[in-house]
């Protein structure tokens, strides 16, 4: 039987993935600090509010509702997760995790209860980085992780992230002080899509996650020569794209050749000046590299690097690479972990861990404390596709979890 909590999680998914909601009106994509950004907070702030939460919006313009608990000043259990979306995006993708942390503070309202703690549902503005060019900015800002620098980034557009901050009544200089205090936060639990096949495979709604994988994102710029399609002969030639096409199979193959939990992607790829009769003169692409050990993941990057080296330099182009960002792997916590393990078996199904291939908030918010994380089933194991989809009962399975998880830990509390 499915309750009215998780298929009105699922459902408001749906809801916040159509215009006005969506930048794009042919499908879903919503990024940081955008018009359909601001609707969207707007939207999830009133559900939050009606859910029996205070609601504010922060410098870096993630949106936090608070619930408080019966001691005040107790640190906080912190539910969170993401409202952008990867560009033609699926509806479930981040907000799942927002929708059910309202939905298990509406239950404890609708009750009249308090916690030994408080609760504050994060919507974060920022962990897909489709917008500008790096991941995780609204969590990172929560965490004080940001680099000094993240403001100075900038769109497609040319709109850099201080100038959109202006927009919404922040800036630049203001966006520090959205860190979070140390010691307020008790543990953080985000509920996600699992982005992946296993758990339907397995039968399983829910997984509990033992971790986050190591992740190392690299922009390189390769540089050679424009030219004339029809007079430049084949020998005499400094084409970038020839490079970097070179560069990127050897990308692949360096990946699959480790025969381990190791993935290897290019992204994006822009060549200049992209035009059908001139030789590329530079190319532009991401690099991802991930594993579940963080020397498994730096081995691969230096064997990438040098084999990027000896194409560029027997094709005769420079080679520029910079780090976007490194994150390390993120163990979740053994006890949140055991918790979380109770309230699924609770639920009537077997307890599932397995890793995160995928970053998320988590991987930032554990520089606060301890995190755990709750996958919910995904059809098909499609993600960052309009084609994504959570069935209902799922969703009202990951909401008796977390409901369950939070009890626990409230018990643990009183009990200390």
């Amino acid at each position: 039987m499915v309750t009215p909590s998780g298929a009105r999680a699922a459902a408001r998914c749906l809801e916040l993935s159509r215009a006005p909601y969506s930048d794009r009106a042919d499908r879903l994509f919503r990024g940081w600090l955008t018009p359909a950004y601001r609707a969207t907070i707007e939207r999830v702030g009133a559900w939050m509010t009606d859910a029996g939460m205070t609601v504010r919006r922060d410098p870096a313009i993630n949106l936090i509702g608070r619930y408080e608990g019966a001691t005040p000043a107790a640190p906080a259990l912190v539910i969170g997760s993401h409202l952008d979306s990867v560009r033609d995006g699926g509806a479930y993708d981040g907000p799942l995790g927002v929708m059910l942390g309202i939905e298990c503070v509406a239950a404890l309202h609708a009750e009249g209860r308090r916690l030994p703690f408080a609760i504050e549902v994060i919507g974060f503005g920022d962990e897909e980085g489709s917008r500008f060019p790096a991941a995780m900015l609204g969590s990172r800002a929560v965490a004080g992780t940001l680099s000094p620098g993240a403001a100075d980034m900038a769109d497609a557009a040319g709109v850099s992230v201080d100038a959109a901050l202006r927009e919404f009544g922040s800036d630049a200089a203001s966006i520090a002080t959205a860190a979070r205090a140390p010691g307020t936060m008790l543990a953080y639990l985000e509920a996600h899509i699992e982005q992946g096949p296993v758990l339907e495979a397995e039968g399983l709604a829910l997984g509990t996650v033992t971790g986050i994988a190591a992740q190392l994102r690299l922009a390189a710029t390769v540089t050679g020569v424009a030219g004339h399609a029809g007079t430049v002969t084949m020998p005499l030639r400094r084409d970038a794209l020839a490079a970097a096409a070179r560069m990127v199979t050897a990308i692949e193959e360096i990946a699959v050749a480790a025969a381990s939990d190791l993935v290897a992607t290019v992204g994006r790829i822009e060549v200049a000046p992209g035009a059908a009769n001139v030789i590329a003169g530079e190319v532009r692409f991401t690099i991802d590299i991930r594993a579940g050990a963080a020397d498994r993941r730096d081995h691969a990057a230096a064997a990438i690097r040098a084999e990027m080296e000896r194409i560029a330099a027997e094709r005769g182009v420079t080679l520029d690479l910079a780090t976007i960002h490194d994150l390390p792997p993120c163990p979740c916590d053994p006890r949140l972990m055991d918790l979380l393990d109770a309230a699924i078996i609770a639920t009537g199904q077997a307890s599932r861990r397995l890793l995160s291939g995928a970053g998320h908030d988590a991987m930032a918010m554990a520089a606060l404390g301890p995190v755990a994380m709750l996958f919910v089933r995904c059809a098909g194991g499609i993600s960052h596709h309009p084609a994504e989809h959570v069935d209902p009962a799922d969703a009202d399975a990951a909401f008796a979890a977390m409901r369950g998880f939070i009890d626990r830990l409230g018990d643990e509390k009183r009990d200390a």
